[in-house]
């Protein structure tokens, strides 16, 4: 089952004033599979939010967290990446601050990749905005099989591109996501 959850029940407006009804809010999630935390450009908000951290806290356990662009920043904040290898957002508008740089900074205890992925024993953190499709076609890849993931990238017209990344901009992978990630199959 798939659901949007949000910090709070209610109508969420986002940045570009789309209205997004969440299925549940973080204090009525049910048990999940797979938690996808997304990022710019509520992402400061978010960083500053005790109940959003906690929740992240309390579901990087028993989840499999995977973040979508500036999303990261909200994983470190929470303390998940701590002792951890990650990797965030790195093309910005001048004069903006690349979020890698805000995260190699503020949080020195994080391992910073520059890479299109980086996947670690629960935790998947994807780079800008295009390379989060590179992650999550490496989620499904890992949780359906790589057949699952390159038919998924032909529908969505993405298999060059999924394929240039990977030559120059590769994932960077650590420690066991791949045996965590047939254990989740095993159990489903």
């Amino acid at each position: 089952m798939e659901a949007v959850l949000a910090p709070r029940s209610g109508i969420v407006q986002l940045s570009n004033g789309l209205r997004v009804i969440p299925d549940y809010d973080i204090s009525s999630v049910l048990p999940l599979d797979v938690l996808i935390v997304t990022g710019w450009p509520g992402w400061q908000e978010q960083s500053k939010s005790a109940d959003t951290l906690q929740f992240i806290r309390s579901r990087a356990d028993d989840t499999l967290v995977v973040s979508v662009c500036t999303g990261s920043l909200i994983l470190a904040a929470s303390g998940v990446l701590n002792g951890k290898a990650a990797t965030t957002k790195r093309e910005v508008v001048t004069p903006e601050t690349p979020p890698i740089e805000i995260m190699r900074a503020a949080y020195p205890e994080i391992d910073v990749y520059e890479a299109s992925l980086v996947a670690g024993d629960r935790i998947i953190t994807g780079g800008g905005v295009s390379l989060c499709i590179d992650a999550t076609l490496y989620l499904l890849q890992n949780l359906f099989g790589r057949e699952f993931a390159k038919e998924t990238a032909r529908t969505i017209e993405y298999q060059r591109a999924w394929h240039a990344n990977a030559d120059q901009f590769p994932p960077v992978i650590t420690s066991s996501f791949k045996e965590m990630s047939k254990q989740m199959q095993t159990a489903g």
